[in-house]
C-alpha cells in the first residue's frame, strides 16, 4: 500500500506460512472435522489461559451457542449493552428471550455496570458485556453481579483478545466468552469464531450443539469403527473447517507481536491527539489493558452529530476510510419494530452521534498513520 492510496479502518495481514498452512491441510486427509480443529481450539485456549475452547462458524454463531448452552428461552430477559454490534443482541432473539439494553459509561463505551444492576428483574437469566474497541468491560465487577444474582455471564470478547482486567485474561473471567475471525480482527480464519469456557460439561455441550445436536462427529466415528450415532438436541452446522483453523492457528502465532504493535499504534494516536480539543478519546481505567481492535474518537462539542459528518467526508474524501462503531442497537429499524424507541440509553446515544472509527491494524506504518493525524489535527472546519 503507497502513500497515496487509500487507508481502511482495518485490515487482515496473509503471509507464507499462513498459506503453507492452509496448503499442508489440502495436501491431507480431512478438510473439516480432522485433527486442525482440535489443533487451533488447544492453541486458543492456551494463548487465553482457558480451559476450554471451541471452534465454530463465526462470532455470531458464538453467541447464539452460548445462549443455547445456558438454557435462554422464551419469557428470560438478557441484559445487553446498548453500544454494540447487532449480534450482541440478536443471539438473544434467537432463542426467543428479551433483550434488556442497559447504557454505557460516558468514558470507557463499556457497560455501565450500575445502570446494568438497576435492570434485573426476576426474568433476568443472563449478564452479557461487550468489551468495546478491545477495552475490557469492568468484568470483575460484573463477575460479581452476576454470581450475586445467579445471572449467566457472557463476555463478547470478539474485540479484545489479549487484553485483561484486573490481571485476568478475556476468555477465563466470564462463563461463556466468544470471539470473532473476522478479516479485520486481531487474527483471521476468513470467517470464525470461538467460545472459551471453564466447564467441561459446557464446552462438551457446545461441540454437540455446533454439530446438529449430534453426539460424534465422522471423525470420531471412524476412530470407533462405528456408523451409529445420536442426535441429542436440535442443534446446528456451526463447524469450523480444518482449512480455516490451520490458518487460526498459523495466524495465533503471531498475535502477541501484533498486538504489541496495536498498542503502539494507540499510544502514537494518543500522544499526537490527546491536545485535539474537539477529540475526546476512550478512557483506559488502571486495572484494564486495551487490545485495540479499533480506535475510536469522539467529537466533542455543541454540536457533535453534523460536525461528525463533516469530517467522516473530509477524512473519506483524502483516502481515510474512517466509519463509525456503532448505532446503539436499539435503534435499528428491527429493533425499534418490537418497541424499542429512542431515549433508552442517552449515554450510548450521546456518544454514537460524535463517534468516528479510525484507521487501526498492527500493519499500519508511520506514513499511513501520520496522514490520518494530520487531517485530525489539522482540521479547518472543526479545528477552529
Amino acid at each position: 500500500m503507497t502513500a497515496g492510496e487509500a487507508i481502511p479502518y482495518g485490515r487482515h495481514e496473509i503471509d507464507e506460512a499462513d498459506i503453507e498452512a492452509v496448503l499442508g491441510v489440502l495436501r491431507g486427509d480431512w478438510l473439516t472435522t480432522g485433527p486442525a480443529v482440535g489443533a487451533f481450539e488447544r492453541a486458543f485456549a492456551d494463548f487465553t489461559g482457558a480451559s476450554h475452547a471451541v471452534a465454530v462458524s463465526n462470532g455470531t454463531a458464538a453467541l447464539h451457542l452460548a445462549m443455547l448452552a445456558a438454557n435462554i428461552g422464551p419469557g428470560d430477559e438478557v441484559i445487553v449493552p446498548a453500544l454494540t454490534f447487532a449480534a450482541s443482541a440478536n443471539c438473544v432473539c434467537y432463542v426467543g428471550a428479551t433483550v434488556v439494553f442497559a447504557d454505557v459509561d460516558p468514558h470507557t463505551l463499556t457497560v455501565d455496570v450500575a445502570h446494568a444492576a438497576s435492570l434485573i428483574t426476576p426474568r433476568t437469566r443472563a449478564l452479557v458485556a461487550v468489551d468495546y474497541a478491545g477495552l475490557p468491560a469492568d468484568l470483575t465487577a460484573l463477575r460479581a453481579l452476576a454470581d450475586r444474582h445467579g445471572l449467566v455471564f457472557v463476555e463478547d470478547g470478539c474485540h479484545a483478545p489479549g487484553a485483561t482486567c484486573d490481571g485476568r485474561a478475556v476468555g477465563t473471567v466470564a462463563d461463556f466468552t466468544t470471539f470473532s475471525f473476522h478479516p479485520v480482527k486481531h487474527i483471521t480464519t476468513a470467517e470464525g469464531g470461538m467460545i472459551t469456557t471453564a466447564s467441561e460439561s459446557l464446552a462438551s455441550t457446545l461441540r454437540t450443539l455446533r454439530n446438529h445436536g449430534i453426539t460424534t462427529d465422522h471423525r470420531q466415528r471412524d476412530a470407533l469403527g462405528t456408523w451409529e450415532y445420536d442426535m441429542v438436541a436440535l442443534g446446528f452446522n456451526y463447524r469450523l473447517s480444518d482449512l480455516q483453523c490451520a490458518l487460526g492457528t498459523s495466524q495465533l502465532r503471531k498475535l502477541p507481536q501484533w498486538i504489541a504493535r496495536r498498542r503502539e499504534r494507540a499510544a502514537r494516536y494518543r500522544e499526537a491527539l490527546s491536545s485535539v480539543g474537539y477529540l475526546q478519546l476512550q478512557s483506559v481505567p488502571v486495572n484494564r489493558t486495551h487490545a485495540y481492535h479499533l480506535f475510536p474518537v469522539r467529537v466533542d462539542n455543541e454540536h457533535p452529530e453534523p460536525h461528525r459528518r463533516r469530517l467522516f467526508e473530509r477524512l473519506r474524501a483524502h483516502g481515510v476510510l474512517a466509519t463509525v462503531h456503532y448505532k446503539p442497537v436499539y435503534l435499528h429499524s428491527f429493533y425499534r419494530s418490537l418497541g424499542y424507541a429512542a431515549g433508552l440509553c442517552p449515554v450510548a446515544e450521546k456518544a454514537y452521534g460524535g463517534l468516528l472509527s479510525i484507521p487501526m491494524w498492527h500493519g499500519m506504518t508511520d506514513a499511513q498513520q501520520d496522514r490520518v493525524i494530520d487531517l485530525l489535527v489539522n482540521d479547518e472546519v472543526l479545528g477552529s
